[in-house]
C-alpha cells in the first residue's frame, strides 16, 4: 500500500508519531490475523504488504487507520483528513511478484535519502527490513515466512536476501511493480478482472480482493 499524507502532508512528524503508527499497525494485524510481510514508513506515505485476515481488508484498513489519524489529530491539535484520498489494493501473483515487492518496499528509506546505505538500512527501525535481518524487533511482522523464500536455514536466508535487496538498489525505481505497471505487467484488466473474481469485491470499492497477496497502494 502506498498510503499517503492529505496534500502530499507529514503522516508522521517525530518518532513518537513513527511508534504510534507501527505499533497500532502490528496491534490490528496481530487482533485481525492479517499477515504484514513488508513495510516501509516515510514521513509523508507509508507502504506495506499484507496479506488480510479472516476480518477483511476493509475493515483492517478501518480500525487502523482511523485509530492512527484520531490519535495523530489529537496530538497535533489539527482536525480533518490526514490520509489522501481512499486506498486501493490490487493482487500480488505471489510466485512472480513476492520478492521483488518486498526488494521495492524495504528500499524505500534508501531511495528516499533517509538512510545513506544498506548498512544503515539494516538498522533502521522504521522499515522492515531491520526486521528481517533481525537487528529490529517487530514481532508482528511475519518474517519467517519472507526468509523461507532465500533460504532453508534462517542464516542462509538472511544471507541471499540481503544480496538480493543490495542488488536492487542499482535497479532504481520499479514503476512496473506498482499501481498501473503491476497490472499491466499482469497481463492488463482481463486478467485481474479474472483474479477479482475468486475473491470477494465489496459493493461501492473500485478495490481488488482475493485470498492472496495484496499491495495496497
Amino acid at each position: 500500500m502506498i498510503l499517503r499524507g492529505i496534500e502530499r502532508r507529514n503522516i508522521v512528524d517525530d518518532d513518537l508519531d513513527r511508534e504510534n503508527f507501527i505499533t497500532r499497525l502490528g496491534q490490528n494485524a496481530e487482533n485481525s490475523r492479517t499477515a504484514i510481510y513488508a513495510w516501509a514508513l516515510l514521513d509523508n506515505h507509508a507502504h506495506i504488504l499484507m496479506r488480510s485476515g479472516t476480518a477483511g481488508i476493509s475493515v483492517f484498513m478501518r480500525r487502523f487507520l482511523t485509530g492512527y489519524a484520531i490519535s495523530y489529530n489529537r496530538r497535533h491539535h489539527r482536525y480533518g483528513h490526514l490520509f489522501q484520498n481512499r486506498y486501493k489494493s490490487i493482487i500480488c501473483e505471489e510466485d512472480t511478484y513476492f520478492r521483488e515487492l518486498v526488494r521495492y518496499i524495504h528500499l524505500n528509506p534508501l531511495r528516499a535519502g533517509i538512510v545513506e546505505d544498506l548498512a544503515q538500512l539494516d538498522r533502521h527501525p522504521w522499515c522492515g527490513h531491520g526486521v528481517v535481518m533481525a537487528r529490529c524487533d517487530a514481532p508482528w511482522q511475519d518474517r519467517d515466512y519472507v526468509l523461507k523464500w532465500f533460504g532453508r536455514t534462517e542464516g542462509e536466508a538472511k544471507r541471499v536476501y540481503r544480496a538480493f535487496v543490495k542488488k536492487g538498489i542499482a535497479e532504481g525505481q520499479r514503476p512496473d511493480l506498482v499501481g498501473g505497471g503491476l497490472i499491466r505487467s499482469m497481463g492488463g484488466w482481463s486478467v485481474v478482472k479474472s483474479l477479482r473474481r475468486s475473491g470477494t469485491p465489496e459493493k461501492g470499492d473500485a478495490r481488488i480482493l482475493a485470498p492472496a497477496i495484496l499491495l495496497l497502494e
